[in-house]
């Protein structure tokens, strides 16, 4: 039987959880300078006007696949994206986790594969899932006793305004939010409102789409 999530079905214009964790839940990043070349990758291939550098025979795939939220945690990752294209999931996973197994082997003096099979990914198919699922991803900190708003390898200091970066797309999630209508939310209910004070579990409301 497949592992789940690992039959993909992609569409143009669909938004996914994507996901992997290490062979045998090993760490893929054990240092800081791990988690920073894994986030220079991303920006490599999102970043419209980095990815499109003649000189280094680079390729922007920025209109084919949009970052909305993302977190790093030392054993796996957690990517929410929106693909304009049939293949940019492909393309964009491809390339990022091919680069840093090359550098990873590299630095540590190893062989063989680093993830643990084919990365996972699910269809989202509704407001509710998406919002919650960018809060389960931003939320992940905390297994590791983190705090969430400070934690340096998630995208929540984007959201938060901490920090700014052209190859994240804020707008699709923060627009639930500037209007009441869209969420039945009273307007003052902020995402960081959302985020860190919702009461329910946004794991219980995912159920499948969350890591097993």
């Amino acid at each position: 039987m497949p592992a789940k999530n690992s039959i993909k079905l992609f569409v143009e214009n669909g938004y996914y959880h994507l996901y992997n964790r290490g062979v045998e839940k090993r760490k893929i990043f054990q240092d800081q300078q791990d988690y920073a070349v894994f986030l220079r990758y991303i920006k490599k291939y999102l970043d419209p006007i980095e990815g499109s550098d003649p000189v280094k025979s680079l390729k922007s795939l920025s209109s084919e696949i949009e970052l909305l939220a993302f977190c790093l945690m030392p054993n796996h990752f957690h990517f929410l994206v929106k693909q304009t294209s049939l293949d940019g999931i492909t393309k964009f996973v491809r390339a990022v986790c091919t680069s840093y197994v090359m550098y990873f082997n590299k630095k540590y003096e190893r062989i063989g594969t680093l993830f643990q099979g084919k990365y996972k990914g699910v269809l989202i198919n509704n407001d509710v899932y998406l919002l919650h699922l960018s809060r389960y991803i931003h939320l992940n900190p905390l297994t590791l006793g983190s705090d969430p708003r400070s934690y340096d390898y998630s995208s929540y200091a984007y959201y938060l305004g901490a920090k700014k970066a052209d190859w994240i797309n804020r707008k699709e999630i923060l627009d639930f939010f500037n209007t009441a209508s869209a969420t039945s939310m009273n307007s003052h209910f902020s995402y960081q409102n959302f985020v860190d004070t919702y009461k329910l579990d946004s794991r219980d409301i995912l159920g499948n789409l969350a890591l097993e």
